[in-house]
C-alpha cells in the first residue's frame, strides 16, 4: 500500500508518447510546488489486481490533478477508454 503524505497528489492524465511533454510538465510542477507527484506508472508491477492498487495509490493522496481531455475511441474496438474519468469518480468518491 502507498505511503500515506500530506503533500501527496495523485496524477491521473494519459501516459502515451503524444501526452509525455505535459506529463513531465505536471510531475516538474507538483515536485516544484513542494509535493510528491504519484500515479498508477508507479504500481504497473503486473501483480494483484491494477484497480485495488489504484485505489489504495488515491486512498494516499489528499490531492489530485485529472486531464480527462484525452477520453477518446479506442483504434481496435471504437469504444472509448473510460480508466481515466473512471479514476476521477474514485477520487471523488475517496474525498466525499
Amino acid at each position: 500500500m502507498p505511503t500515506k503524505s500530506p503533500l501527496a497528489v495523485f496524477i491521473n492524465c494519459p501516459f502515451d508518447s503524444r501526452y509525455q511533454k505535459f506529463f513531465d510538465a505536471i510531475v516538474f510542477t507538483v515536485i516544484r510546488c513542494g509535493f510528491d507527484a504519484r500515479c498508477a506508472r508507479e504500481i504497473d508491477d503486473g501483480g494483484g489486481i491494477r484497480i485495488d492498487k489504484i485505489m489504495n495509490l488515491i486512498e494516499a493522496c489528499p490531492y489530485g490533478i485529472h486531464d480527462i481531455s484525452r477520453t477518446e475511441l479506442d483504434t481496435a474496438s471504437n469504444l472509448p477508454r473510460f480508466n481515466m474519468p473512471l479514476e476521477l469518480g474514485i477520487f471523488l468518491g475517496a474525498r466525499r
